[in-house]
């Protein structure tokens, strides 16, 4: 009669923790906690402690900043005096501007072209639409600031004319 008394005593049942990890497996969750009367079963996955592991890159690149930032940051004034002088043509919108009518065909213009008020120079498509950026004025065109098929901003300039 000793061991029928254990028997109520233990209501621990590894069926019940075999469902719990297959409900964790089901729906992703990381842990699942039950409870019946006095009997209280907490299931859970260790993988957040892997987790934490695998951010362990962050020094690396706490290392690296120090010499990248140096020379991108030496770069951006020097490309800026390389601008030739004149008027800037601008894109009037957010989009993609393409050099030419049709890719394999000529560009519309190139450095050193002289263009009529009006002439169209780029084409900035915008929400599928293709729409010509004509020059702001007559001259020559001293620089193109853009590439081909490359995303623009409202007001990024785009060739500057002399």
């Amino acid at each position: 009669m000793a061991s029928s008394p254990k028997a109520p005593a233990d209501p621990f049942d590894a069926r019940l923790v075999r469902k719990l990890a297959d409900i964790l497996t089901e729906t992703g969750l990381s842990e699942i906690e039950v409870e019946q009367g006095e009997l209280k079963i907490r299931v859970a996955k260790t993988l957040t402690a892997t987790a934490v592991h695998v951010a362990a890159p962050a020094p690396v690149a706490h290392a690296a900043p120090a010499a990248a930032p140096v020379p991108a940051a030496a770069e951006a004034p020097a490309a800026a005096p390389a601008r030739a002088k004149g008027d800037e043509v601008k894109s009037p919108m957010v989009g993609t501007v393409y050099l030419q009518p049709n890719p394999g065909s000529d560009p519309f213009v190139k450095v050193g072209d002289t263009v009529q008020a009006g002439q169209t120079l780029f084409i900035v498509e915008a929400m599928k639409t293709m729409n010509p950026i004509p020059a702001p004025k007559g001259g020559k065109v001293v620089q193109i600031l853009v590439e081909d098929a490359q995303p623009v901003e409202f007001g990024e300039p785009l060739a500057i004319i002399e």
